[in-house]
């Protein structure tokens, strides 16, 4: 069945990166036939500075970074116009950074493609390299998101009881907790980038496989799980792809789009 689209909005982790944090050549191919057939592409990403050099963004024209903290059209990061923005102010993140830094947890938060961070994140995650320590009491930026990963249960009943105003939690497949403002979603941000180019709900695709795109695979005219995908993204999608290391989403989009 051909599927006539405008745009494809796909989640990097897990969807469109392969285990290895790579694009296949198959992958890229396909992305460029897309492209070379006018439709939009779009990456949404619970990262945010980092998703920079594993989307490889000559292959996209937008993107929804921060879990939707912020949508961007554009194909630099110099030239990039920021059409959507919900961020968390500094002064209601901060409680709960000062009370995690003392309970002796892992915490970052994002502004501006830097982590602010009370540890070596790179240590963790080698493709993080803007990341700068930080006093939490001194900080003063807006966050596009905060997070923190390893936690028990309690820790998340602890963060749960310093969550700031307007925001709400995820937990990702890896252990990651993401804190976001509570109008910065997948969903949201693709809308956006939508609406600016003109292009109706029920022409776009998304592809994803965490609980941070149940929202988008919803919203979207048509969504696809991963078959790596976890069980509520899977229940929500309209179709199951093979797996991220399958080159999945290649395989859907050849089939029924190209």
């Amino acid at each position: 069945m051909k599927t006539p689209i405008k745009m494809i909005a796909t989640d990097l982790d897990g969807t469109l990166l392969r285990t290895d944090k790579t694009i296949s050549s198959r992958t890229k191919k396909t992305l460029l036939r897309c492209q070379q057939q006018g439709i939009k592409l779009v990456y949404a990403t619970g990262r945010a500075g980092s998703a920079l050099s594993l989307a490889e963004t000559q292959y996209f024209d937008g993107c929804a970074i921060a879990n939707g903290a912020i949508a961007l059209v554009g194909d630099t990061a110099a030239e990039d116009t920021i059409i959507y923005k919900q961020l968390i102010p500094y002064k209601d993140a901060r409680p709960l950074l000062l009370a995690c830094d003392k309970r002796g947890l892992k915490m970052s938060t994002q502004h501006g493609g830097m982590d602010y961070s009370n540890f070596a994140m790179s240590d963790i995650w080698p493709e993080v390299t803007k990341f700068t320590l930080t006093d939490f009491a001194k900080h003063d930026k807006d966050a596009e998101k905060i997070f923190t990963y390893n936690l028990t249960a309690e820790d998340i009943a602890f963060i749960e009881s310093y969550m700031p105003p307007n925001s709400y939690m995820v937990v990702a497949i890896d252990g990651v907790a993401m804190i976001s403002h509570k109008e910065a979603k997948k969903s949201k941000a693709v809308a956006a980038l939508a609406q600016y180019w003109g292009i109706a709900q029920s022409e776009i695709i998304a592809f994803g496989d965490d609980l941070n795109d149940i929202d988008l695979l919803a919203y979207a005219g048509k969504g696809i799980a991963m078959e790596n995908a976890v069980a509520g993204a899977k229940n929500i999608a309209d179709f199951i792809c093979p797996s991220n290391d399958e080159d999945g989403l290649a395989q859907w989009l050849e089939t029924n789009v190209l």
